[in-house]
């Protein structure tokens, strides 16, 4: 009978060697490159694939959620590493100038990968 073991996520990028780079120096995550795939290390034994794909069209929607204690100041120290935060301005989904949205659920901010993937710095609960 199927049991669930340890399940894990995944998503594609364009271009492997960059996206390696962005994760591991931008954004300080452990990386490792096995047989073409990307192992994201995001803490304990949990890890996220990241997989080329040639004809990648960038996800519309978040692929990881990154829990932080405080989000301006991961904003901040981003936006230092040169990352830039999307800006939303819809009925339902309204950031700030900074491009944190406050007061609709957790503080959030998302921003992109080098292959145009959603990614967001959210204030852990």
């Amino acid at each position: 009978m199927f049991k669930a073991t340890r399940a894990f996520s995944g998503f594609s990028v364009d271009d492997p060697a960059k996206a390696k780079q962005f994760y591991e120096q931008t954004l300080g995550m452990d990386v490792t490159d096995d047989h073409g795939l990307l192992h994201l290390h995001v803490g304990g034994d949990s890890e996220v694939i990241v997989y080329p794909k040639p004809d990648h069209t960038p996800a519309t929607f978040t692929v990881l959620n990154i829990p932080v204690d405080d989000v301006d100041a991961a904003v901040d120290e981003l936006a230092q590493r040169g990352v830039r935060f999307e800006h939303y301005d819809l009925p339902d989904l309204k950031t700030d100038a900074r491009g944190v949205m406050r007061d609709n659920g957790p503080t959030i901010a998302w921003f992109k990968d080098p292959a145009g993937n959603i990614l967001s710095v959210i204030e852990k609960s």
